[in-house]
């Protein structure tokens, strides 16, 4: 039975498939400009660059992009993903077709400005919550067929990520309690999903501290979730929990006015919706150096 939620690298799969589709969006049937405004017998080198302080995040499919519009240019990483950027610092080298680099230029920006927003306001909740042990965790709340990539950049901001989706975790929110499921019923359930899915972790959603009580006295729970509680209501969960082996995540509108109290009170987990839904664009561009 897993002891905390894993903060193991991601593993991004099949990456050129949302890379393919912006592409294919920006450029549809060619690139008009540089058809009819760039030699097509033009090279050059260019290099993508902060222009704000940020968290590195998207390299990878800022890389895509260009190979998949030309596999002959050559990519550099110059800065790895989680690293601090500050403005003017490189983070891609790329040498090549002038007229390929400038046809993938806007794709590989909006991913690599995207994702380092993901990371950098990550790593702001991150440093928010010490010297406090919780962790910060991601949720499902993410840009539609960019999960993936999005919860790589909170790993890369120095976040945890919590489930990729609903296949991996069991996760019981108020709506499932609310189809009428009794104590009695939540105990068998979560016994019969152990046997046939040990390993698998299973969470648990709690608005009130009854809820907790009862919760804490089901076998095979790993996590409980203590939703929109106060902190004097999470530091009560926490006496309530004493020794027990069970983990308390805290969610529910959390900023980074509120994130050190919440911590503070002894959780382990602090689950942050806005680290994907909310995260600004940091400004990155591309200049050509050599043409």
């Amino acid at each position: 039975m897993p002891d905390e939620i894993q903060n193991s690298k991601f593993k991004i799969q099949n990456i050129p498939d949302p890379v393919a589709l912006a592409l294919a969006e920006d450029i549809g049937d060619g690139d008009l400009t540089c058809a009819y405004f760039v030699d097509a017998a033009r090279s050059g080198k260019a290099r993508i660059f902060a222009k704000q302080p940020c968290v590195l995040a998207g390299t990878d499919a800022a890389a895509c992009a260009f190979a998949l519009v030309d596999a002959t240019l050559a990519v550099r990483t110059v800065r790895n993903d989680g690293d601090a950027l500050r403005p003017g610092d490189t983070a891609l080298e790329i040498s090549g077709s002038v007229r390929s680099i400038l046809t993938a230029e806007r794709t590989a920006l909006n991913f690599i400005q995207r994702l380092s927003g993901v990371a950098t306001l990550t790593r702001t909740f991150v440093e928010a919550v010490k010297p406090h042990s919780a962790r910060i965790l991601d949720t499902r709340k993410t840009t539609p067929g960019l999960r993936a990539l999005e919860k790589s950049a909170v790993l890369a901001g120095g976040g945890t990520n919590h489930r990729i989706g609903l296949f991996d975790m069991v996760m019981v929110k108020d709506n499932h309690l609310a189809a009428g499921t009794t104590l009695a019923q939540l105990r068998e359930n979560v016994r019969r999903f152990r046997e046939e899915h040990p390993g698998v972790r299973v969470e648990i959603e709690a608005d009130r501290l009854e809820q907790v009580r009862d919760f804490l006295t089901l076998d095979g729970v790993d996590v409980i979730l203590l939703d929109n509680m106060s902190n004097a209501q999470l530091a009560e969960a926490l006496k309530l929990r004493a020794d027990r082996p069970v983990l308390l995540e805290a969610s529910g509108g959390v900023t980074l006015a509120t994130v050190n109290s919440l911590a503070a009170t002894g959780v382990d987990f602090i689950s942050v919706g806005a680290l994907t839904h909310s995260a600004p664009a940091v400004d990155f561009s591309l200049e050509l150096t050599e043409a």
